[in-house]
């Protein structure tokens, strides 16, 4: 079975035929919200809306451990983060999606890892690659059959929120190697990875990153929301072509 986690611009999976909705609890509280069963394309699916079905949680607010740990008790073969992102690299347009290989984490005082206590010994997980490449590469042949272009790779930054960056920090990031730039893409990969879960993330571009092209002077978050909800029906193109892939 196929998890998917959809972030702003996803609070529902309109191609999701639905069978149940249930309720989990988890040693670390309750998650977002009730996980959606169902199917598309007659493929089993759950479905985790991040931010709650009223999109009413802030990103560092989300309860990123519940979350995780709702869909691991599930039998699994991947999970998917669709995820909204402002474009620094000057590819990343508003309405590009792209499948990003690296992130850098710019977050804080989150609860990040499973591993915070001192009733276990110490350990470590290698994060070199935070994503998993094969989870990458159902999408990236999910996107082709689709017909729906996407970026192969890319760097994305996680910053704290709730309030978007200024354009020094944008300035700051491009530096750093950043491409895109989101708010919910950590501590959630580095939990998946610590659970063993095959995650992977669509980030959707809605907008320039602060100090880029039209969003030079501001963001018009009203023109980003429209685009998100023009770019998720590609997304969802993508999606009910990678559960037709996901065989394993």
């Amino acid at each position: 079975m196929l998890a998917i986690i959809g972030g702003t611009g996803m609070a529902q999976l309109a191609c999701l035929e639905i069978s149940h909705r249930q309720i989990m609890r988890t040693p670390y509280g309750e998650p977002s919200g009730p996980l959606t069963f169902g199917k598309i394309n007659n493929h089993e699916v759950v479905f985790l809306a991040r931010h709650g079905y009223g999109h009413t949680i802030p990103p560092h607010a989300v309860n990123y451990r519940a979350n995780l740990w709702a869909l691991r008790s599930l039998s699994l073969s991947r999970v998917i983060s669709v995820a909204s992102v402002g474009g620094i690299r000057a590819d990343f347009t508003p309405g590009m999606a792209a499948i990003p290989d690296q992130i850098i984490d710019y977050t804080h005082s989150r609860k990040y890892t499973y591993y915070d206590g001192t009733d276990r010994p110490i350990t470590h997980i290698d994060f070199t690659e935070p994503y998993c490449p094969i989870t990458r590469e159902r999408l990236l042949e999910a996107a082709k059959r689709a017909n729906e272009k996407v970026i192969d790779g890319g760097v994305y930054g996680a910053t704290q929120g709730p309030r978007l960056e200024t354009a020094a920090e944008i300035n700051r990031l491009e530096r750093d190697g950043v491409d895109m730039v989101g708010m919910t893409g950590m501590p959630e990969a580095a939990l998946a990875k610590e659970l063993g879960l095959c995650y992977a993330t669509i980030a959707v571009v809605a907008n320039y990153a602060a100090g880029r092209a039209t969003s030079a002077h501001a963001i018009r978050l009203e023109d980003a929301h429209a685009v998100l909800e023009k770019a998720m029906v590609g997304v969802r193109n993508i999606l009910e072509w990678v559960v037709e892939l996901d065989v394993d």
